[in-house]
């Protein structure tokens, strides 16, 4: 029983790395970043909780799978993770840039950095499912 290697170059993980999409990432994290603008807003309590975010964590979720599953991503799952991580990133970013303007004080990770890693990991993890989500469609898709 020997040692099994896969000879296909494309199954490494650097070469599916090398494949991301990133400006779909980078775009579908800006997309996301309308969730932070609605609390940043105050729409979010205008338009009512818990309904508002769960809402718009539907809808972006769903212009996720769409924007991956339909569109001409050879990786959807790994964009989708990508994306996830952007959007934690950009996340982090706003809240160190505008909560001492709109609070006088800094809130949010980078006031609570053991927030951070978990923070990176949901929203990762978040892309994974719908990363998921756009490969199943991708497959229903080619199959019809």
């Amino acid at each position: 029983m020997g040692h099994m290697t896969s000879t296909h170059p494309e199954s490494t993980l650097g070469q599916r790395l090398r494949r991301v999409n990133l400006p779909l990432a980078a775009v579908l994290a800006a997309v996301a970043l309308v969730r932070p603008l609605f609390s940043i807003t105050d729409a979010t309590d205008a338009l009512g909780r818990p309904g508002t975010p769960l809402v718009l964590t539907v809808l972006i979720s769903v212009i996720w799978i769409l924007a991956a599953g339909l569109g001409r991503v050879r990786e959807p799952l790994l964009t989708l993770v990508t994306a996830g991580v952007l959007y934690a990133l950009a996340t982090i970013a706003l809240s160190g840039v505008l909560s001492p303007i709109l609070d006088g004080e800094l809130q949010g990770p980078l006031a609570k950095p053991v927030s951070i890693v978990p923070l990176i990991l949901f929203n990762a993890f978040w892309g994974a499912v719908c990363g998921l989500c756009a490969t199943w469609l991708r497959g229903v898709r080619e199959r019809n």
